[in-house]
């Protein structure tokens, strides 16, 4: 009784079309590309024996087949929503920075100015205090003929300080406007995480500073003691031969530093993606320049320094 019912239960819920056959009781040709699901099946058949001994889904069960989906997509939303803040306020800033650009820049090339300044009054200090080596020098343009491939180490070593100083723009982009837009976005140990994320992004801006000014300021400082040294001119005069060089160097690496320390002072955390595109842009050629001169011209203006010296030293000597 139970199966009959079950089979003209099901037979009654296909189309009319499926069960317009005037005998035979075969299921006609049509009714045979339906879905399975849609077919007549019997009661004692797997598919009515499994479904009937499967439970069905609770309330619990369908949340938490839908909880990762969703915090997923919520995840996704967030860091579009970042992202699409970080490029708005990108185009803003450079559009307004186009209708006045010097005064953007002013501010940007005295504070880096007055960094290189600092970083030169360092290294004649440490030149001072430590110990120049005796080994034979070897600049391109004094020892030897210079050539356009000792370009090749300046840039490379040029090139490794401005990605520093661009990244520590970046994280102070990430720390100061796109990290309070995530965490807002975010509850409970998501939300301390990116608060916590943006306060070591700052610290590790302020650390890349410190190391970025300590070690230059060591490496110049032995450099110049040596050469100092070797040349027999003062670390004095020697500051003063590398300033055609230095100066637009230092300038443009600390370009990008400059512009994250005059943001974060007055709050436009947003402005330092911007800032890190048209600093790198500038960097660059006065780089090129800068390295140029340093190849082709400086060392006419040490061996100057140092055959007047010399010319001194013989004189003296004679005349005694």
């Amino acid at each position: 009784m139970s199966s009959a019912t079950a089979s003209a239960t099901t037979w009654s819920e296909l189309p009319a079309a499926a069960r317009s056959r005037s005998a035979g009781g075969d299921v006609p040709t049509r009714a045979s590309a339906l879905p399975v699901a849609l077919l007549p099946q019997r009661a004692d058949s797997p598919c009515v024996a499994s479904a009937r001994s499967s439970p069905a889904p609770t309330q619990a069960d369908r949340l938490k087949e839908s909880r990762p989906v969703a915090d997923v997509g919520v995840m996704s939303a967030a860091t579009e929503n970042v992202f699409s803040h970080g490029m708005q306020d990108t185009r803003e800033t450079i559009d307004a920075w186009s209708e006045r650009p010097w005064a953007v820049l002013r501010g940007w090339l005295a504070l880096s100015v007055a960094i290189a300044i600092c970083l030169l009054t360092a290294t004649w200090f440490v030149a001072g205090l430590v110990t120049p080596d005796i080994t034979p020098i070897h600049l391109p343009g004094l020892t030897e003929p210079s050539e356009a491939s000792d370009l090749l180490p300046i840039l490379y070593r040029n090139s490794l300080v401005l990605a520093l100083h661009a990244t520590a723009c970046i994280a102070g982009f990430i720390a100061g406007a796109s990290m309070p837009i995530a965490a807002a976005q975010r509850t409970g140990i998501s939300r301390w995480i990116h608060v916590k994320a943006g306060e070591l992004a700052i610290l590790f801006v302020s650390a890349v500073t410190i190391f970025s000014l300590s070690t230059q300021a060591l490496y110049l400082g032995f450099q110049g003691s040596t050469l100092a040294y070797q040349l027999h001119i003062s670390r004095f005069e020697l500051i003063l031969s590398v300033l055609p060089h230095a100066i637009p160097e230092l300038t443009a690496l600390f370009l990008p530093l400059a512009a994250w320390l005059i943001a974060s002072r007055r709050g436009e955390w947003n402005q330092l993606l911007a800032a890190t595109v048209v600093t790198v842009a500038l960097a660059i050629p006065t780089l090129l320049i800068a390295a140029t001169i340093e190849v082709y011209v400086w060392p006419h203006i040490l061996q100057a320094l140092s055959s007047y010296h010399y010319t001194l030293v013989t004189h003296y000597t004679i005349s005694r």
